[in-house]
């Protein structure tokens, strides 16, 4: 029988979608009220890989990773699935979201997800939140699953997630 032991802290990793940046600012502010300073930010790229959300929000959808300074308990995740869920619906006009923020959490050796939406690959947490392993890192690089997002396969958001991650490190010492 194995020895149960704690987890240790992570790394929160806010993926975000927009339409508005405005809006988008305050809901993010709204995060560093609980989660800590912002520490990393991506650059503003074009959200190009899927038109899942082009109904909902329209055209011209942008997207952009944040990461914040205060390390999370990985159980965390539900409550900030939660909050970010509610953030949304309080900024919501006509039942559409101007942002998406879609939280996960980042350890050395993977990247995992939160979603309301069930699969065959995702496992059930609590209060109808859903978690699944998105990337892993073999070797020098993230790799994804044959069910990872294309915009999480794509060169371009695995680049920003080796940042993440060596910054990670780095503050673990």
């Amino acid at each position: 029988m194995g020895a149960e032991k704690e987890h240790g802290q992570v790394k929160l990793v806010l993926g975000v979608i927009f339409t508005d940046s405005e809006i988008y600012e305050k809901m993010l502010a709204r995060m560093t009220e609980y989660y800590g300073g912002i520490d990393y930010r991506s650059e503003v790229i074009p959200f190009i890989y899927t038109h899942y959300y082009d109904g909902e929000m329209g055209g011209n959808i942008l997207r952009q990773f944040v990461t914040f300074g205060k390390p999370i308990d990985p159980v965390m995740l539900v409550d900030i699935k939660k909050f970010t869920n509610t953030l949304e619906n309080e900024h919501a006009r006509d039942g559409n979201r101007p942002v998406n923020f879609d939280p996960g959490y980042l350890e050395l050796g993977k990247f995992i997800l939160a979603t309301t939406k069930d699969q065959q690959h995702r496992i059930y947490i609590r209060e109808g939140i859903y978690e699944e392993i998105t990337l892993y890192f073999r070797g020098k690089d993230w790799e994804p699953y044959e069910w990872t997002y294309p915009d999480y396969r794509s060169r371009e958001y695995r680049d920003i997630f080796l940042e993440i991650r060596k910054r990670f490190k780095k503050d673990r010492g």
